[in-house]
């Protein structure tokens, strides 16, 4: 089983996009699960708005999301944890060393050479557009993420 984790600050614009939208690519897929945290989440907000009112157009509901903090039993259960940007990843590998080895940008295996390697950008705060902007970044990038888990993970025997 593989456990996707998406993070970022406060567990209520990105991270929740990115997991919306992973959990609707790996749809049919009972060999995922998939999350979000915030390194600063004030835990059981809803998610934004504006991240609800899209997602809600593409028939994802997040009438139940609740945020949550980042802690080290999260990221325990996770197999692979991308981070929103490198301030996120620095804060996960600062607290949580030990988890070093599966945590990633979340722009890092995308197929766009003008995204790979970049934050996503933080909608919080403002309006529409800058959350639709964000969403269409994820939307590029978790196929070729998706694509790499799929390349990479271990085939268990039993």
């Amino acid at each position: 089983m593989k456990n996707v984790l998406f993070v970022c600050t406060g567990n209520t614009c990105r991270s929740p996009m990115a997991e919306a939208l992973f959990r609707e690519l790996v749809r049919e897929r009972a060999d995922y699960q998939v999350g979000s945290a915030g390194v600063a989440a004030a835990p059981g907000m809803p998610a934004s708005k504006h991240t609800a009112a899209l997602l809600k157009d593409r028939g994802m509901d997040l009438a139940s999301f609740q945020s949550r903090m980042l802690d080290k039993k999260i990221l325990d259960e996770a197999t692979h944890v991308f981070a929103m940007s490198s301030h996120h990843m620095a804060a996960i590998v600062d607290e949580f060393p030990e988890q070093t080895d599966k945590v990633y940008l979340v722009s890092e295996f995308a197929a766009e050479d003008e995204l790979r390697g970049k934050d996503v950008s933080d909608p919080f705060g403002q309006g529409r557009q800058a959350y639709e902007e964000t969403l269409r970044s994820l939307e590029k990038m978790l196929p070729s993420l998706l694509a790499y888990i799929d390349q990479t993970w271990k085939k268990n025997d039993g």
